[in-house]
């Protein structure tokens, strides 16, 4: 009888019990104990027996002291309070919306990723690590990491500290300051900084080293603890560890909001000092700030800053540059950014193609709109988010067959479960002023279940004004004014654009009551900041033939510049001086 090692070699029995430091585990002496029962006419059978049994109960008895001990570390781990707290930023998917390909996934089985997501609520992980190995598969460092990103992605944070507990008890692998870092991570997460803290010192020290520090302060810095991160990234200047560029990219998102913002600078020259070389990603968060503040000519100046630093621009620094300008509808430059894009792609990024649906639809391309859908058909998981993106595009371009088309597949392939998903068609609708169909889909909305919010009644006041039912328009306005909308919604493109939309019909109609009540939003987006929207208020006083002398000094301290078309509505305006 011969037993295979994990390197692949076999080895007679006899080799493995002279050579105890070839034996992996206590499974092999239970082989040879059954070997040796089973072969009576050999020699050494009975002394291969007697070794066998002496050292199945040396081997549980240290395995049970191992046991004890991971007991007591995992029970030191759940003592302190827990705290919860969550910041988000940029946030415009569902954590659970991305794609679901699995690299790792043995032949004919699913990963062990895919077992673990798939456990009912309050199942232990431990059975999807036991059917893992029942089907022989082992496991390794990479199939935990694996796990523990894609939980990561879908928010499942009690799971992955559950993975992580799992394999700092069990030992399928020696763990590594990896393995400790992501503890601390969920932990902190899961429990609290507090938590977090009395786990450090336990770790062994070996693995305290810069990789465990980062991902600390990262943690802290995810919760909002500014001054207890500093004072971290303190102790870690002092024992000489490099501190990363991720951590400075979680203090400069902290500090985006308008009130903090001016301390941006500060974080930069610090970086420098710390002598952290920004990253791609650091310049992408610095022009996502300004795009979001509508400030093109800030962000330009830090793209030009990116280049200046030799730093290589990816598809979403092209990405956050083309959306900008076509915000600001200066479609030449989103053109130039376009291709910049698509030259940029690497992989089959969904959230890159998702993108391109967008830009391809301001620029007004049916081929190209087309040839990005098809490309994202092709992709193994086709999201809702992009169905409903595809539909915008399409309905933008007045393309209103070919939307009707993809929301009938959406509605077959994925079914209707959200407003958001009415809410994409009701907005081709709407902007085509047929008022008809959004009002049916307005009732198969409620019918389904589904709940219409502010954006909703946003939409359906613009189809009402646009098809010239100005009283159920206004008063559809109203509904929708009085219920309670979050600031990124309020912030967001396409609210700004419907509300501009509206904007303008009250300009043509000279209603400049209305309009001023619908541009204090603009104020407080910072989307007053481009000319045309200016422009378009101007319009509503020369309709109503009201002259206001100080609009163009409004203008200005607005943020934005007067243009030719500005100047020639200022004049016409002069006319109904008093």
């Amino acid at each position: 009888m011969k037993y295979k090692r994990r390197d692949g070699i076999n080895k007679p029995i006899e080799y493995l019990l002279i050579n105890p430091s070839n034996l992996p585990n206590k499974t092999t002496y239970f082989v040879m104990a059954c070997y040796s029962l089973a072969s009576p006419k050999n020699k050494k059978g009975k002394e291969i027996l007697i070794t066998c049994c002496s050292f199945v109960q040396f081997c549980w008895a240290r395995e049970e002291k191992k046991n004890m001990l991971r007991r007591r570390f995992i029970e030191a781990m759940r003592r302190a309070p827990s705290a919860h707290l969550r910041f988000r930023f940029l946030c415009t998917q569902s954590p659970r919306e991305f794609s679901e390909s699995d690299s790792e996934s043995p032949q004919n089985s699913e990963s062990l990723s895919r077992r673990i997501e798939k456990l009912r609520k309050g199942e232990a992980v431990g059975s999807a690590f036991r059917t893992w190995m029942g089907d022989g598969f082992p496991v390794h460092r990479g199939h935990v990491f694996h796990a523990i990103n894609r939980l990561r992605k879908l928010n499942m944070n009690k799971r992955a500290l559950e993975v992580m507990e799992w394999v700092i008890r069990e030992r399928p692998y020696r763990p590594r300051e990896l393995d400790y870092s992501y503890l601390v991570e969920f932990t902190i997460k899961l429990h609290g900084i507090e938590h977090g803290e009395k786990l450090f010192p336990r770790i062994p020290p070996e693995f305290q080293n810069e990789l465990l520090y980062n991902n600390l302060v990262i943690a802290m810095l995810d919760k909002g603890v500014i001054r207890l991160s500093l004072d971290y990234m303190k102790k870690m200047r002092e024992l000489a560890y490099p501190i990363s560029h991720l951590v400075f990219n979680r203090l400069i998102i902290l500090h985006s909001s308008p009130s903090r913002k001016k301390l941006i600078p500060k974080l930069l020259t610090q970086m420098k000092a710390d002598k952290v070389t920004p990253h791609v990603s650091t310049y992408n968060i610095l022009m996502k700030i300004e795009a979001n503040e509508h400030d093109l000519e800030a962000l330009v100046k830090v793209f030009a800053q990116m280049k200046k630093a030799q730093v290589e621009p990816n598809e979403i620094s092209y990405c956050i540059l083309a959306i900008a300008h076509a915000v600001a509808r200066l479609y030449t430059a989103t053109e130039a950014y376009v291709q910049a894009v698509e030259k940029s792609i690497t992989g089959n990024n969904w959230s890159t193609f998702d993108v391109l649906l967008v830009l391809y639809g301001y620029l007004g391309s049916p081929k190209e709109l087309e040839r990005v859908w098809g490309i994202i058909q092709e992709l193994p998981l086709v999201r809702s988010k992009s169905y409903m993106l595809a539909i915008e595009a399409f309905g933008r371009i007045g393309h209103l067959n070919r939307a009707e088309e993809l929301w009938l597949e959406m509605e077959t392939r994925k079914g209707l479960k959200s407003v958001e998903q009415f809410n994409s068609m009701m907005s081709v609708y709407c902007k085509h002023g047929l008022v008809d169909k959004a009002t049916r889909l307005y009732r198969n909305m409620k019918a389904n279940g589904c709940k219409p919010n502010a954006i909703t009644y946003r939409q359906l006041a613009l189809g009402c004004l646009k098809s010239g039912l100005i009283e159920q328009g206004l008063k559809t306005l109203d509904l929708g004014m009085g219920m309670k909308i979050s600031k990124r919604v309020r912030n967001s493109t396409p609210w700004l654009e419907t509300t501009l939309s509206i904007v303008e019909i009250f300009a043509e109609k000279g209603d400049v009551e209305n309009a001023e009540r619908l541009f204090e939003e603009f104020h407080k987006a910072k989307y007053c900041r481009y000319t045309f929207v200016y422009n378009t208020l101007i319009k509503a006083y020369v309709k109503a033939k009201i002259y206001d002398p100080n609009f163009l000094r409004r203008m200005i301290l607005g943020g934005a510049r007067p243009d030719a078309e500005t100047y020639s509505l200022l004049k016409v305006a002069e006319q109904f001086r008093t």
